[in-house]
């Protein structure tokens, strides 16, 4: 996809062309290829957007969810209890969690988590 815009430089406007073509991308939080099209790429170059997209369009959509949930229970004075299900980073087995994960961050479940922890402990009975 060709982009065309006008760009001034010591007061002349001359004509500059982009070319992009849709890009293969791996998502941040399912780890999928999905593809960011040149389209999207022109809409974020003309909106002067620097940083790639980080999440397919699922992810993203239920990212968006995720914080106008916490919003709204916010904004409602309710403190609302949350599960998110996540896969153990240690063990692989699916779990629940009951927070939001941090992005590059572990999530274990609770026998890894109580495991980590008893060994990170130091001994008590050693002098």
């Amino acid at each position: 996809m060709s982009h065309t815009e006008l760009s001034g430089s010591n007061g002349e406007w001359s004509k500059v062309e982009q070319e992009f073509e849709d890009r293969t991308l791996k998502c941040f939080d399912c780890g999928n290829d999905f593809v960011w099209t040149a389209g999207e790429q022109a809409f974020f170059h003309d909106k002067h957007l620097t940083n790639e997209p980080k999440r397919c369009k699922p992810c993203k959509q239920a990212k968006n969810e995720r914080l106008a949930a916490i919003n709204a229970a916010q904004a409602s004075g309710v403190r609302q209890r949350i599960e998110v299900s996540v896969q153990c980073a240690q063990c692989g087995q699916h779990t629940t969690v009951p927070f939001y994960p941090s992005q590059g961050r572990p999530v274990y479940c609770r026998s890894c988590f109580l495991a980590g922890r008893a060994a990170q402990e130091p001994d008590a009975n050693r002098p």
